[in-house]
């Protein structure tokens, strides 16, 4: 294998755990929005209950993702910059609202509406505005002027397909942080909860992949090559399938204690769906990263490659123990889980 497609392998399995983590963070913060006021059920409190500690680790994924590019595609960052200036510079600022008010969160207990509101807006506003960048780099939307890129934001909000691309990833975001949550409330024994995720993941599970295959059919003219890999493609897309509806099937299954739904199964199926959707999606969109500007090849280093990999490793050495401590601590422990 090429140095370039080992490191947009690696950019690609870093993007997938921050779309995962990203999800499970924005959309608990929305289902606690939700249901911050509702009497009737207690799943505000499990939302947030997770959302407490995971925010801290989602930001470290974004800070790693982030420096990957720059690392491993240097000579990408100039186009990158300069087309994706406004959604992530609009990206960086409502993170920075939402890292304020999670900060202060233990702090400052008459703002906890706020805190709410805040989180649970931003949950919806960040994952549009991150996977607004997708429909950017099928080509199409950017233009050359004087050698300069620039990004053609009128014909960018008259298209179809960033809406349904936005659509994509909200009901995404919140599929997989609703099927998380019921199997985060199981482990806390509150069934109340766990039955209100389970509601909203039957409906939002078929939903999400209905819109998945329509965000397809609503590509640009231009982004006939990306098709035609989707359709070379179709095993893997197939097998996606396959996951889904083990996840979704694992949903109705009556347990011992009477309850429907063996969530553990159904979130472990679920994130094997997205993980082969998204590599076979990254193949597809192979060799480019803009088309037709910017290739994987053009924009990647091979200087100090092997360096770079060494660094990762020893990185990742030091990240993986924190990560199984935090998932011992706040996924696991039963006294966290339970507690008033």
């Amino acid at each position: 294998m090429e140095a370039s497609s080992i490191a947009i392998t690696i950019l690609w399995s870093i993007l997938f755990v921050y779309a995962m983590l990203g999800s499970l963070d924005f959309g608990a913060g929305f289902w606690g929005m939700v249901y911050g006021k509702n009497s009737q059920t207690n799943a505000s409190i499990i939302a947030n209950r997770f959302l407490s500690p995971a925010w801290e680790v989602t930001n470290v994924f974004m800070v790693i993702l982030v420096v990957s590019v720059i690392t491993f595609f240097p000579f990408a960052t100039t186009l990158l910059a300069s087309i994706l200036l406004v959604p992530v510079a609009l990206g960086l600022f409502l993170l920075t609202v939402r890292t304020t008010f999670m900060v202060f969160e233990h702090h400052a207990d008459r703002f906890r509406n706020v805190l709410l509101v805040t989180s649970g807006v931003t949950g919806l506003l960040l994952p549009a505005l991150l996977v607004s960048i997708l429909p950017i780099t099928l080509g199409g939307f950017v233009d050359f002027e004087n050698e300069y890129p620039r990004l053609e934001y009128n014909e960018l909000l008259a298209h179809p397909t960033l809406y349904m691309h936005v659509a994509f990833g909200l009901t995404t975001e919140l599929f997989i942080s609703a099927i998380f949550l019921m199997d985060y409330a199981k482990e806390a024994d509150n069934w109340a909860a766990y039955h209100t995720f389970r509601k909203h993941a039957i409906w939002l599970g078929p939903v999400s992949v209905i819109i998945a295959v329509l965000t397809i059919g609503t590509f640009p003219t231009e982004a006939q090559w990306i098709v035609e890999n989707i359709e070379a493609n179709w095993i893997w897309f197939g097998l996606s399938i396959i996951a889904f509806l083990i996840g979704y099937g694992a949903l109705f299954i009556k347990r011992e204690n009477e309850q429907r739904g063996i969530s553990r199964l159904a979130v472990v199926a679920i994130i094997v769906q997205y993980g082969l959707a998204i590599y076979a999606y990254g193949s597809a969109h192979l060799p480019y990263l803009v088309f037709p500007d910017l290739t994987v090849e053009e924009s990647f280093t091979n200087a100090n490659f092997s360096l770079i990999l060494v660094v990762y490793a020893i990185g990742f050495g030091i990240l993986i123990p924190g990560f199984i401590l935090f998932w011992k601590l706040f996924l696991k422990d039963r006294r966290y889980l339970k507690q008033d």
